[in-house]
């Protein structure tokens, strides 16, 4: 595998918890939590971290139950999915987000935890990488 710039995104209708990573060293790093609600603008936000960061991959959390099947919002993080990959061209893959958003809060405590959880699920990513 070569080596790739991965951005990664908690889905949320009200925010967007960022992350950034690499491949090569297979960290991440929480980088931006998106508050923008209308989907012009949050596209626009999108638009400038993705010609800032430059990634050759994307990956969004999909929201699964303890069982592994989909959760209500599963629904909506696959249509944003599929929305990075038609209008930036760019592959996009979902990986399980469970208990993302606690682990995350460990770090945060109080303090918003969305960026956090999109670190997680990165990182979740990369430690299933061969």
């Amino acid at each position: 595998m070569h080596e790739e710039t991965l951005l990664a995104f908690d889905y949320g209708e009200k925010k967007l918890g960022v992350a950034i990573g690499n491949s090569l060293l297979r960290q991440s790093r929480p980088l931006d939590i998106i508050l923008d609600l209308t989907r012009v603008a949050r596209f626009a936000r999108i638009a400038a971290l993705l010609e800032t960061w430059k990634p050759e991959r994307i990956v969004v959390g999909l929201a699964l139950e303890s069982d592994g099947s989909e959760h209500y919002p599963a629904g909506h993080c696959r249509r944003f999915a599929r929305q990075l990959e038609g209008r930036f061209g760019i592959p996009v893959v979902l990986v399980d987000e469970r208990g993302s958003s606690v682990q995350a809060q460990k770090f945060t405590g109080n303090n918003p935890d969305d960026a956090h959880a999109a670190a997680i699920i990165l990182q979740r990513y990369f430690d299933a990488l061969p």
